[in-house]
């Protein structure tokens, strides 16, 4: 029997933990256990490796590694930036800004909000992803305490104007949030330039390990820690630390340099371009959800297949050992539709049930970009001879 999910096309999900943070994580285990917030020698040696990563995700976005919390990962980044700032700062205004396409971990603790009393503004998106600029200044006023807007799209890959964001709101009382878990390790990211108070990511989207995360917080942003038991972290964030994990999570930023980072945008572009222009040599009938632009996350491939059910088209690709995606993963097991293209062309638009995500990585090759096209090709032939809609 054919091993099942043998070409790996679902990245934005999760990724393969690389042999590089493998190695690293094994070593940690076995030879770093000690408590890293004790004194004694063990604790020291833990302490030294945590501190070791922290230094280099930091220089990663340009920040203080003072200004680094490690998490268990982008929700909790996420939830902690948003409610605390909430509340810390709910007497200064009870508006927040973010948009109609974030992660769930950011529209839920909004939700969450929205039943304490906040107002929420989301920012509507055009049929690329993108949100207009004008509709953002609109929006913020002398109530407004936050913003929270993703770097880029986990489903069709847009990116957000981050930079003119951060520079509109560097004179404004609102503090700056972005979760940068989708775009971290493949663009350029410098918290300063782009007047970024908080910012999150996830170690498992960059082949490090899961249940680690980092939520950059700015100096002067202050609240009290999500997490309540001890003072690790400074008193920000509770927990003994996952000293392997966050060795791992250094690692695998290690590996990922500038020059790396436009190299993988430049590998999965051609991906995107291949897929598009083999499928309508194929004669299959097809169209871009969002757009292909090279300065979009270019992991990120998300296409209507018109006339053939997600379901369908993605147990068959399954069946074919190709692991591809309905939507985000954290809603995949969802009967509701991806919140993400109802909000590009609406609730009744055929796109919602008929659309997969191809989403590329590091173990990528055009070879298994030239097999998934031939699998769809082949699935959307047997859906067109049998005459009727699946």
């Amino acid at each position: 029997m054919k091993p099942l999910n043998e070409i790996y096309f679902d990245n934005a999900a999760t990724t393969r933990v690389s042999d590089e943070v493998y190695a690293e994580l094994m070593d940690k285990f076995k030879n770093v256990y000690g408590n890293a917030s004790t004194l004694y020698g063990l604790g020291r040696k833990a302490r030294a490796v945590m501190e070791n990563a922290r230094e280099i995700i930091a220089k990663s976005i340009n920040a203080d590694p003072d200004d680094i919390i490690f998490t268990s990962g982008g929700s909790e980044s996420d939830n902690t930036a948003i409610m605390q700032t909430a509340i810390a700062r709910q007497s200064l205004g009870k508006h927040i800004i973010t948009t109609a396409i974030e992660h769930e971990a950011v529209l839920k603790t909004c939700e969450a909000l929205e039943k304490m009393g906040f107002k929420i503004t989301y920012l509507p998106v055009d049929e690329h992803g993108n949100i207009s600029l004008d509709d953002f200044k609109a929006a913020l006023d002398d109530q407004t305490i936050l913003v929270s807007i993703m770097m880029g799209n986990n489903e069709v890959g847009s990116v957000m104007p981050i930079h003119e964001i951060g520079d509109i709101l560097k004179d404004h009382q609102a503090w700056f949030h972005t979760d940068a878990v989708q775009a971290y390790g493949l663009l350029p990211i410098d918290v300063q330039k782009d007047h970024i108070d908080m910012l999150s990511t996830s170690a498992h989207k960059i082949n490090g390990p899961k249940m680690i995360g980092f939520l950059y917080k700015r100096n002067g942003i202050n609240f009290p820690s999500f997490v309540k038991g001890g003072d690790q972290e400074e008193k920000r964030r509770a927990g003994t630390e996952n000293v392997p994990a966050i060795a791992g999570f250094g690692k695998a930023v290690e590996a990922i340099t500038e020059e790396e980072k436009a190299r993988r945008q430049e590998k999965y572009f051609k991906f995107k371009r291949a897929i598009a222009d083999k499928l309508t040599a194929n004669g299959i009938d097809f169209e871009v959800n969002g757009e292909i632009s090279e300065h979009n996350l270019n992991h990120v491939f998300n296409i209507w297949l018109k006339g053939i059910s997600t379901y369908v088209m993605q147990t068959n690709l399954d069946l074919a050992g190709i692991a591809v995606s309905g939507g985000s993963a954290c809603t995949a097991g969802s009967i509701e539709p991806s919140h993400v293209l109802v909000a590009m062309y609406g609730k009744d638009s055929p796109r919602i049930s008929e659309s997969i995500r191809i989403s590329f990585g590091r173990y990528n090759t055009s070879a298994e970009v030239d097999k998934l096209v031939a699998a769809i090709t082949q699935i959307a032939g047997r859906v067109k001879n049998k005459g009727v809609k699946l």
